[in-house]
């Protein structure tokens, strides 16, 4: 067993990701080593490999999105086998102890861990995490199609399924990128009447082709407006960056509905109180999802046909794609090849 692997590593402030060799972490205790297949590369990576946070320690492995298989692990972990098929997401591990812990709502825990800033991340052939932060992958799924499910597929997944949303409502989803290209499959699979809304008439037919009932182009009308033409949502999960959209969305809101943030830039949403309490509107951010989240997402994108639309990219072409991410190129979901050496 070797106890070296490639990593891709940022050694400064705002610095280049470059390949290095860097020796494995032996687990110990409750720890697990993955031997690392694919891992996805996320809006929030961008920040991870700027390397500008307080306190960041040098050198930094970004990635949240890991799939791959159990290399080794820890005296005290139980449950798992070496060999296992896993998937690491946003969630990394938990204290298991604080007031949300024992609730079962481990997300926010406000010691939770995330691969990439609490411990060396998934853009590297190995990485090791608590054996709680494991994810098992079923059947019948890819490992390049299981990283993404780590945060994109678990957060949309939970964003529509957690909503409380009537059944057979209609649900909405602004954005059609990585995360809402997920989102409008998991609401048309969950049997929600399904609208797509997103920039230009060029993505209608993948919208529909992903399982939306109908198309807002947000270039040729105010979404909101097209929204409450077809008569209202009862949901409007929202995945774009920008914020800036959400007051005028939340004309198409029926009462008692909700708009769920999921995607966010460091922008308010100033909305006025009048029009909350008088249409009952309610507005909520949502994070992630547990390991077990994750796995009932995968399970659920095994039985219904749910895939994630990706672009494989060799792992030591990291840097680019953070540049093309920055850039808004990628489509979908980039994921990353540990294995291919270009």
């Amino acid at each position: 067993m070797s106890d070296t692997a490639v990593a891709m590593v940022v050694t400064e402030a705002r610095g280049p990701l470059n390949p290095s060799v860097v020796e494995t972490t032996p687990p110990t205790g409750k720890w697990v080593r993955v031997s690392v297949t694919a891992s996805g590369v996320c809006n929030a990576d961008v920040g991870t490999a700027a390397a500008t946070g307080a306190g960041t320690s040098f050198p930094v492995t970004p990635g949240h999105e890991v799939a791959g298989v159990i290399a080794e692990m820890g005296d005290r972990v139980e449950g798992w086998s070496v060999g296992e098929r896993v998937a690491v997401g946003w969630f990394g591990g938990s204290c298991g102890h604080c007031a949300p812990c024992r609730a079962g709502d481990v997300v926010h825990c406000p010691e939770r861990r995330v691969p990439g800033l609490s411990y060396p991340g998934g853009w590297a052939q190995s990485i090791t995490v608590p054996a709680d932060a494991l994810a098992r992958i079923p059947d019948g799924l890819d490992l390049f199609d299981a990283a993404p499910f780590g945060c994109a597929g678990v957060t949309t997944f939970n964003a529509v399924r957690k909503a409380g949303t009537r059944e057979g409502g209609r649900v909405a989803v602004f954005g059609l990128g990585g995360l809402g290209h997920l989102a409008v499959q998991f609401a048309a699979k969950l049997g929600y009447e399904t609208i797509a809304i997103a920039r230009g008439s060029d993505r209608e037919k993948l919208a529909r082709d992903l399982g939306a009932h109908h198309y807002i182009d947000s270039n040729a009308q105010a979404p909101g407006a097209a929204l409450k033409e077809l008569g209202g949502a009862d949901l409007i999960v929202h995945t774009a960056s920008s914020t800036a959209p959400v007051d005028e969305l939340l004309t198409g809101l029926n009462t008692h509905g909700q708009l769920t943030l999921v995607g966010v830039d460091a922008g308010s949403v100033t909305v006025p109180a009048a029009q909350l309490v008088m249409n009952g509107h309610t507005i909520t951010g949502h994070l992630t999802g547990s390991a077990r989240e994750t796995e009932e997402a995968m399970q659920f994108a095994v039985t219904n046909g749910v895939r994630p639309m990706i672009e494989r990219m060799p792992l030591a072409r990291a840097g680019e794609a953070v540049t093309r991410l920055r850039s808004g190129e990628p489509r979908f979901r980039i994921v990353l090849d540990t294995a291919d050496g270009e």
